[in-house]
Order: structure tokens, then sequence, then C-alpha cells
């Protein structure tokens, strides 16, 4: 019950397996890059033509995962272990990178407090003493606010007393004088 399409589809699917497998033997052969996107370019598939072929995909797999290099060669690293070092070193490089940003940072805070000191514009060495002196002051402001408040309310009062005196003798009865 084979027709001529489905006999065509695959004839086609058995020309990309073996474009696919001739790919993945030239890659594991040359060194080059191993991955279903590398691949799938080089045999000139999709690469959901890889995933829906699982045996094509397993074997991708398992080359990437094989040492390089000819066999017989001294020794021979896998890619896996290859892409684990590069991990590592670009882990260490950048735990170095934010280091030396630190260290260039404090660095940088040093000689600036340094030469603030130097050209007699930094904070003097006492800078307790100042602490001490601006509580102080401050405390005093606060006395003397306080001061100026109870002085203010004895004046409003006393004003008050003396309205309440001009009008009572202003509304009192005046005696007469007869001469």
């Amino acid at each position: 019950m084979n027709t001529p399409m489905a006999q065509g589809r695959q004839a086609d699917s058995a020309r990309r397996r073996q474009r696919v497998l001739k790919a993945l033997n030239d890659a594991a052969k040359n060194g080059t890059e191993l991955s279903v996107s590398a691949i799938a370019r080089t045999a000139g598939v999709d690469r959901t033509f890889l995933y829906r072929h699982r045996d094509l995909l397993a074997q991708v797999h398992a080359a990437a995962a094989e040492p390089l290099g000819a066999p017989g060669t001294a020794p021979q690293v896998s890619r896996a272990s290859l892409q684990a070092d590069l991990a590592h070193a670009q882990g260490r490089v950048r735990r170095q990178d934010a280091r030396i940003r630190q260290l260039e940072n404090k660095l940088s805070e040093l000689l600036g407090e340094q030469t603030w000191q130097q050209s007699g514009l930094g904070a003097p060495d006492d800078i307790d003493q100042l602490k001490r002196q601006i509580t102080t002051l401050e405390q005093r402001s606060v006395d003397l606010a306080r001061q100026l408040d109870d002085r203010q309310q004895e004046l409003d009062a006393a004003r008050a007393a003396n309205r309440e005196l001009i009008t009572r003798l202003n509304t009192a009865p005046r005696p007469r004088h007869t001469t």
C-alpha cells in the first residue's frame, strides 16, 4: 500500500538521514562543532528533523560527549570537559573583575581622602570634639528657644492684663469735681 507519494517521502527522509550522518562523521573527524544546530546547518536540514529522529539526535549527543582528536593521539579531552573548563575560567574572570573593581574603588576613595587631607580642605583631625561642640550648641539653642517661648507667654499675659485694666478704667464712672 505504499503510494508513490509515501515512497517519495521515505526516499527524501533517507537522503536527509544520509546527509546528517555524513555531517556528523565529518564534524567528528575534523573536530568542528558538534551540536544539533551545527549538524543540521551542515546537513541542510531543519533542527526539528533531528528531534523527530531520536536515533540521530542520540548520535549527535554521543559524538559531542566523545573526546576530541584522532584515536591514538596523546591526551584526549572530551568536549564536555573543555566546556566545563571554559565555564570555570569565565566564572573566575568574572569574580576577578568584580574584585578588581572593588579594589579600584577602595584605592580611589583612599587616594581622594589623602589628597583632601593634604590640600588642607579636609575635615580636621578632631571630628569628635566638633561633634560634641555641635551637640552642645544644639542643646543651647533648644534651651534659648524654650526661654524665648516662656518670655513671650509672660509678655502676652502682661499685655492682656494691661488691656483689661485700661478697659476698666475707661468704662468706670468718673467722679465729678466741682469747684
